[in-house]
């Protein structure tokens, strides 16, 4: 007499992974437990019918997350993980050239500024310019926990860093398929990362818009065709409750044939990323004005027309997508602030040209560095689940 087969063999068979990387409680029912515990020992199946149909009902649901699971699937073995491993490749040759293109072009222009800037005023803004760089990597992190197992510190800050250099390739689709690839590289479904890199931009647009009322006197006299982005805010404002973000978070997922959110966002996550989204701007802001004030531009009151400038300048900018990294566009921004300021022309246009190699400087060693400690520091790669269990359908499993 053959011996039954163990339930939990065939659960392991036949159920994706939980989406996201989330786990079932210790003693939680699975819907196949549920199932094979309604067959009565005759083996009639005529009375588990409605179990079984419940099962079969599911099984488009248990399909995408079979699909999202697939996502983490790792690069080894495969044809299309080697076909992976050359795109992230590639990318990274293409905005390496973009950020090393963007060192060259102001090269001559910063040169002379960069002589003229005190020592401690130059270490003091590229210090306030790194922690704000850690400050929006904190936030991007703080999202992607939300949806799912946390990724840790040095794994999300080499997805984070790494990927936005994708924004040296005009066009925006770059960073975000870079992110993803990063995510799903270490075994995380490339559409959380995608997810999570779309709640975290319009977080950020908000964010950017309420400090950018900061530098509305600029805006009026300098740059009116900006202020339609304005009218952007209360829409920002109305979109950031927890339950219209995870409502077009779902939409999106579905559109991408993904299972939906688990569960909605919470005002605390909501909030701890736009503070540290609002930590970040003010800090490129400080990053700014300690360049103007070396050499003697407007004190204190221009502090604040430096933040909202470089929050402006920096929603400007995404929304300049065909330019690399928004360039120009962020700059326009910038020197208006620092005309503002009682800075000439000159010493404005130089000043943004600095600013602009200094945050790619920045870029390139942050995403280094993070790249280089989460070798050595980051756990293993977040488990996936096997290939084989993926590839057999949830209704095939339960023959």
């Amino acid at each position: 007499m053959a011996e039954a087969e163990d339930p939990l063999t065939i659960e392991q068979a036949v159920l994706p992974r939980p989406a996201y990387g989330r786990t079932a409680p210790p003693g939680a029912a699975s819907p196949v437990s549920g199932a094979l515990a309604v067959v009565p020992a005759s083996g009639d199946l005529s009375t588990a019918t409605p179990a079984l149909t419940t099962e079969v009902a599911d099984s488009g649901t248990a399909s995408a997350r079979a699909r999202e699971a697939a996502d983490t699937v790792g690069p080894e073995g495969a044809s299309a993980g080697k076909a992976g491993v050359l795109l992230r490749r590639g990318l990274l040759v293409l905005v390496l050239a973009g950020a090393a293109w963007a060192l060259v072009a102001h090269w001559h222009q910063v040169w002379a500024t960069v002589l003229a800037v005190p020592g401690p005023a130059l270490v003091a803004s590229m210090l306030a310019l790194l922690a704000g760089l850690v400050a929006g990597t904190v936030s991007w992190r703080v999202v992607v926990d939300d949806l799912g197992e946390p990724v840790g510190t040095f794994r999300g800050a080499q997805i984070m860093l790494v990927g936005q250099l994708g924004k040296y390739v005009p066009g925006s689709v770059w960073a975000y398929l870079l992110q993803m690839e990063l995510g799903r590289a270490v075994g995380l479904p490339r559409a959380r990362i995608f997810t999570a890199s779309l709640l975290h931009v319009g977080i950020g647009v908000v964010g950017s818009l309420v400090l950018g009322l900061l530098a509305l006197p600029v805006a009026l006299t300098d740059h009116p065709e900006t202020l339609w982005l304005f009218l952007l805010l209360p829409v920002g404002l109305a979109a950031l409750h927890p339950r219209v973000l995870s409502w077009g978070a779902s939409r999106v997922l579905r559109l991408l044939r993904r299972s939906p959110l688990e569960r909605p966002l919470q005002w605390p996550v909501v909030l701890r990323a736009l503070g540290l989204v609002l930590l970040s701007y003010t800090l490129f802001g400080l990053h700014l004005w300690l360049l103007a004030t070396s050499l003697g531009a407007r004190g204190w009151s221009g502090l604040t027309v430096c933040i909202g400038a470089m929050a402006m300048g920096l929603v400007v900018g995404m929304f300049a997508f065909l330019l690399p990294s928004g360039l120009g566009a962020r700059e326009a921004v910038v020197v208006a602030a620092l005309l503002a300021s009682g800075m000439s022309v000159v010493e404005a246009g130089a000043f943004a040209a600095l600013s602009r190699m200094m945050f790619t400087v920045a870029d390139l060693a942050m995403a280094g560095g993070a790249a280089l400690l989460a070798r050595w520091r980051a756990p293993a790669p977040v488990s996936s689940v096997p290939a084989s269990s993926v590839a057999a359908s949830p209704v095939q499993g339960t023959a």
